[in-house]
């Protein structure tokens, strides 16, 4: 079945950066759209980041400039670079893939920002 596997959350300073990673399995990953949600406590999940199939992308404002998303076809694994990061940026991230109405999740990784 497919599974997603995120990792790389930690504690980070503000104005440090973390590089988020997704192994994704048991799917044929260069077909499906992909992308990064987040929670923080007490708030809607928000898309962050998004990337089609063909490369196109797509962020949220508030991360534009300061977060890049990518995807390597060949190790099945999409990933979330954050630089110049913020406190407002604390919250559980999730990887997504979704191939029309089919949408998998992984289990979420914790970001913290704080000095």
């Amino acid at each position: 079945q497919v599974q997603l596997v995120e990792s790389g959350g930690g504690l980070v300073q503000p104005g440090g950066s973390l590089r988020l990673s997704c192994a994704t399995s048991g799917m044929i990953f260069s077909m499906y759209g992909l992308g990064w949600h987040r929670q923080a406590p007490g708030k809607q999940r928000e898309l962050v980041a998004a990337m089609g199939s063909g490369g196109s992308t797509n962020y949220v404002d508030s991360v534009k400039g300061r977060f890049t998303i990518s995807r390597d076809n060949a190790k099945n694994t999409v990933s979330l670079q954050m630089n110049s990061l913020k406190p407002e940026d604390t919250a559980v991230y999730y990887c997504y893939a979704r191939l029309r109405s089919d949408t998998y999740w992984g289990q979420g990784t914790q970001v913290t920002v704080s000095s």
